[in-house]
């Protein structure tokens, strides 16, 4: 069983910031990551465009040169790759851990393929894994994703997008673009003002001119094989429906934190435990980075205003190892 002083879990921008100062303060680290290097932003829609420019996503002071000023997600997987395979930073991919256990001063880590032990842990583990459902018969349906990919897969396809976010935004742009005939589905009564302020009037134009559909003040009934049936405000409607996107958003594996002995918030925001100024869990020596603090606020953090958490917590550790010696 090989020990670290540290051992982060979650390799994505915030992870691999938290190697980089590790490495730079002579720490023995490892980064645990279950899928490939920022398994979430791989995830991401293959045309989607960042609402941070490239220097707010920028880890230790690292340059992140794009061909506009808001990167897309190719470039930002080259990037953070790039930053990974120069630096040689110490990285387990596709290796998902199990759990974490702290017995006396040193915390037991179980992955699907080994055990390790180290001194100090950090959870950065991000949202993007756990879709929020919408709760409806057939939403099991082999035709419903919670996830979207390339809109090249629903040309010529009656598709219903489900929410406002800026994913589902894009996702009905984008399939719009491609020859889909989509409909939205908005809880709300308008579009969103966090939808990126460039996409905004164009999801706008859009439906004004009738060249994507909208149900607003509206929810999702029940989807069926080939139909779809909804809640207006004045009627239940029904309509041909070959495919559904239920872009609602996503939170963190709240199961996974309380597991390990982080303690939530009681009401529903969930919002785990630590100290905001060394982001120290109520676990001593278990830290938290990331969007992963905000609990069920996923809009709060950022990888432009969480990467700082990296040299909080290794200046925090550091200090800790010096009042110890």
């Amino acid at each position: 069983m090989k020990h670290y002083d540290l051992i982060v879990i979650g390799g994505g921008p915030i992870g691999i910031a938290c190697g980089l100062e590790a490495k730079k303060n002579g720490l023995n680290y490892l980064i645990i990551e279950k899928g490939p290097i920022v398994n979430s932003l791989f995830n991401y829609p293959i045309n989607m465009q960042f609402f941070s420019s490239s220097e707010k996503l920028e880890i230790d002071g690292i340059p992140f040169i794009s061909n506009e000023a808001k990167p897309k997600r190719n470039e930002a997987l080259e990037y953070y790759r790039r930053i990974v395979t120069s630096n040689d930073i110490n990285i387990h991919l596709f290796e998902k851990v199990n759990t974490v256990k702290k017995e006396n001063k040193t915390f037991f880590i179980d992955t699907e393929k080994q055990n390790y032990t180290a001194n100090q842990v950090i959870v950065a583990t991000g949202f993007y894994d756990i879709p929020n459902t919408i709760n409806v018969p057939g939403e099991d349906l082999p035709k419903v994703s919670h996830y979207y990919k390339d809109p090249h897969f629903f040309a010529k396809q009656k598709l219903v997008v489900v929410g406002a976010s800026n994913s589902a935004v894009d996702a009905a742009l984008e399939c719009y673009r491609k020859g889909a005939d989509v409909t939205m589905i908005v809880r709300s009564p308008e579009i969103g003002n966090r939808v990126k302020y460039w996409v905004k009037p164009d999801i706008e134009n859009r439906i004004s001119e009738g060249s994507i559909n909208v149900f607003f003040n509206s929810t999702v009934n029940e989807i069926l094989p080939q139909h779809i049936i909804i809640n207006t405000p004045e009627e239940k409607v029904r309509i041909e429906n070959d495919y559904v996107l239920a872009l609602t958003g996503y939170t963190p594996n709240f199961d996974f934190l309380q597991k390990i002995g982080i303690q939530l918030s009681d009401d529903e925001k969930k919002h785990p435990k630590y100290d905001d100024q060394t982001m120290e869990s109520n676990i001593s020596g278990l830290y938290l980075a990331g969007v992963i603090c905000g609990g069920m606020d996923t809009h709060v953090w950022f990888i432009e205003n969480s990467r700082i958490h990296a040299k909080t917590i290794i200046k925090h550790i550091i200090s800790n190892q010096s009042s110890v010696s």
